[in-house]
């Protein structure tokens, strides 16, 4: 994620930030520009003070959900991201409304990065075939009737509970399934990765090819292998071959795993890389040293984004441990792992 200031003021701001603690500016996330941008009333709507480009706020800015800007002549009164909603939950009940927002917190994270490295990215209102959308629904609300809703993918729609953005619910499933690692922003990462999946990969011959020597054979039983994943558990020996226990389910998880733990590497590069950050330990060799000094989303290979990630894995991990907290980023990555990382770096560069 990069860095924003106040361009009104010159304050530091966060991507979430909708006003300016400074100067008092409300402020609003450009996509087009990947920029915040100071916003003032002008004869009843919007102007930026970058141009005075007449804006207007995404609809769901109402509920405190979104701080993106849509052009004023924009017909569409959604945003970039929020356009991808096909289903929200009931926004009547304020707790839904509560957690409804971390959820479009994480999504906007994710979308913004998408755009940034400038992946194929429609609505379903473009294209029923190649869009994606998003359904995030309150499962304690369905019919008991109904069969339970399960956080997945399917045919481009991502669907999420809102259970999910309970931080205590979340903290028991991730202890009750093992997952050292579980967050909102994972959760949509890694079923993007199965939507990519579908565009990238399972309509690219060559990639499909090179998909099946690194990952397997996605056509083997999903529901089978689940039920033994679940039942056995991951080989002993899965950290030579796979980023996590849940990638040894099944190649299809294993892409999307590693899909998400590449947009974990390119988003807090980018984040390293606008703080300025470099990694100098006094001891040690300079296997652990680093200058996050490139732009990862320029990086042409995955050795270049590597020998920027892992020094800084040390660093943060160290002082999250300082802090007695968990490791920021409890995974490790061998040979084989880089080498599924570099194939969907190549995908990225592919495309763009």
């Amino acid at each position: 994620m990069k860095l924003f200031n106040c361009d009104g003021c010159g304050q530091l701001i966060y991507f979430e930030n909708t006003t300016c603690l400074s100067c008092g500016r409300g402020l609003g996330y450009s996509p087009s520009r990947r920029d915040m941008l100071a916003v003032d009333p002008d004869g009843g709507g919007l102007v930026t003070t970058a141009g005075r480009y007449p804006v207007k706020f995404c609809e769901n800015a109402t509920f405190g959900a979104c701080n993106w800007l849509v052009a004023d002549d924009d017909p569409n009164p959604y945003c970039r991201a929020c356009r991808h909603n096909r289903t929200v939950p009931d926004l009547s009940d304020p707790r839904n409304v509560q957690l409804w927002r971390k959820l479009e917190n994480a999504k906007h994270r994710l979308i913004d990065e998408l755009l940034a490295l400038r992946l194929p990215l429609k609505t379903k209102a473009e294209s029923e075939e190649e869009g994606l959308a998003f359904d995030l629904l309150d499962a304690e609300a369905r019919d008991p009737n109904d069969p339970p809703i399960m956080t997945g993918h399917a045919d481009g729609v991502i669907t999420l509970t809102l259970h999910e953005a309970d931080d205590a619910v979340r903290e028991k499933i991730r202890a009750d399934l093992g997952e050292p690692y579980r967050s909102l922003l994972g959760h949509m990462r890694h079923e993007v990765g199965h939507f990519y999946f579908d565009r990238l990969v399972a309509s690219n011959p060559t990639a499909l090819q090179t998909f099946h020597v690194l990952f397997g054979d996605e056509t083997r039983d999903y529901g089978e292998a689940l039920n033994r994943h679940y039942a056995s558990g991951p080989p002993p020996d899965w950290q030579e071959r796979h980023v996590s226990a849940y990638a040894t389910a099944h190649p299809w998880e294993d892409f999307a795993e590693t899909f998400a733990h590449y947009l974990h590497i390119v988003d807090t590069l980018e984040t390293a890389h606008a703080f300025g950050l470099s990694v100098r330990p006094r001891v040690g060799g300079p296997e652990v040293a680093a200058r996050i000094e490139d732009d990862p989303k320029r990086a042409q290979t995955i050795e270049a984004l590597i020998a920027m990630w892992l020094p800084l894995t040390y660093a943060v991990n160290s002082l999250n441990r300082s802090m007695g907290q968990p490791d920021l980023y409890p995974f490790v990555l061998g040979p084989e792992v880089i080498n599924k990382l570099g194939f969907i770096h190549g995908l990225v560069l592919a495309w763009r």
